[in-house]
């Protein structure tokens, strides 16, 4: 059963150089770690982490039932998008929407979506300021957002993204909208903390833990779900990548060992070649940038799945092709993108790369102090929303 915890004091999270003292959110207990490298890594974050979440305690939450589409399928509380490049038709008014490939229709229905980022960036910074500095108020006003997207039955999504990626006239939602909810991977990451800290009620408790536990059911058994999950490019990585941690939020250890197993016979061997890049990313229009969202996406799913006894950035195909192999190969890119040798992308090529969890994650797990000193130049809070998107693990101190 469930015991509320007393709320942080300053006292649990000793900053120092050499000692640095962590929440479990699996056992509910503090550790200490004795880690230079960890150590520099939050004090390298606190003043951005207080900074945006001093930002935030007077945000109210927006969820999807503050707007609704009418072309929408669903009802107020189903998350609903709108294809990109889907436009009406102007020989048809009324009827099914056509395609202009490239061409992005600016009157689609994004607000949905846009909220959706916007939880991943409250709910996570305001929790990491409560874990830096325990002030109650940083951890209220995370559960007020997490409240209000998952448990209040007025303001809750549904479980389930049926009406994604949505084709007016042509499908009511698409497996490809699926990627949409990385977004949560680390808003329930930061709300292991939440819960183990007390600040939810025992009912609250059961009733975030029971949304996940839902969406899990529909990504796991659900057409579209099922689509993403077989889909061989960055789509199936992402749809593993939030299976993987909405499965440990929910202590679901039979999804953690699918997706175990998914990484070693089906990511690993489809996503990353002989020389360690990645084929299915560098196939399309925005190489660079889907070489760097797929590695992240790899990265986060291992450091999600690793355990003492079951170290995935340590697995191998007999060839050598694993994380290692991928990293090292993007690492000379992530520091100089001029040597990039496939085509530039077509959108953003100019503002990448950004912070990469890959970087550090394999730092950590390879004792490899050149990638943590490299990502710790890189910009961590990138502006446009399209790599926002691309972006969603921000708030390294609740992975370390």
């Amino acid at each position: 059963m469930f015991v509320p915890r007393s709320s942080f004091t300053r006292r649990h999270f000793f900053l120092g150089a050499a000692s640095i003292a962590f929440w479990n959110p699996l056992s509910g207990v503090l550790r200490a770690e004795s880690s230079k490298a960890t150590a520099s890594i939050v004090s390298v974050d606190r003043g951005r982490i207080l900074r945006a979440a001093n930002g935030y305690l007077n945000a109210a939450p927006i969820t999807v039932t503050s707007t609704h589409c009418p072309r929408s399928a669903g009802g107020l509380h189903d998350y609903y998008t709108e294809a990109e490049d889907w436009w009406p038709d102007a020989d048809r008014p009324g009827g099914p929407y056509i395609r202009q490939a490239g061409f992005a229709n600016p009157d689609r229905f994004h607000a949905h979506s846009e909220a959706l980022i916007r939880l991943s960036l409250i709910v996570p910074a305001l929790t990491a300021a409560w874990m830096l500095t325990g002030r109650q108020r940083y951890a209220e006003q995370a559960a007020a957002h997490l409240r209000a997207w998952f448990i209040d039955p007025l303001s809750r999504m549904n479980p389930n993204l049926q009406y994604t990626d949505s084709i007016f006239g042509v499908a009511q939602g698409r497996a490809s909208g699926i990627i949409d909810t990385i977004q949560l991977v680390e808003t329930a990451r930061a709300a292991s903390f939440l819960l183990d800290g007390g600040i939810f009620s025992l009912q609250d408790h059961v009733a975030l833990r029971g949304w996940f536990h839902d969406y899990l059911q529909w990504l796991t058994t659900s057409t579209n779900g099922l689509a993403a999950r077989d889909a061989q490019d960055l789509h199936g990585c992402s749809w593993a990548m939030q299976v993987a941690e909405f499965a440990r939020f929910t202590a679901d250890s039979g999804l953690q060992q699918l997706c175990r197993d998914r990484f070693r016979t089906v990511l690993i061997p489809n996503q990353i070649a002989a020389d360690g890049h990645l084929p299915f990313a560098v196939a399309g229009h925005n190489p660079y940038g889907a070489s760097l969202f797929t590695l992240d996406m790899l990265s986060t799913t291992a450091q999600i799945l690793t355990t003492q006894d079951d170290n995935l950035f340590a697995f191998q195909l007999p060839d050598g092709r694993g994380l290692r192999s991928a990293t090292a190969y993007m690492q000379p890119f992530i520091a100089d993108k001029k040597l990039w040798p496939f085509p530039y992308d077509a959108a953003f090529f100019d503002d990448l790369p950004v912070r990469p969890p890959s970087l550090l994650f394999a730092g950590l797990a390879y004792k490899e102090p050149s990638y943590i000193a490299l990502w710790k130049t890189l910009n961590p809070d990138p502006r446009a929303i399209e790599l926002l998107r691309t972006n969603p693990i921000r708030q390294p101190i609740l992975w370390i």
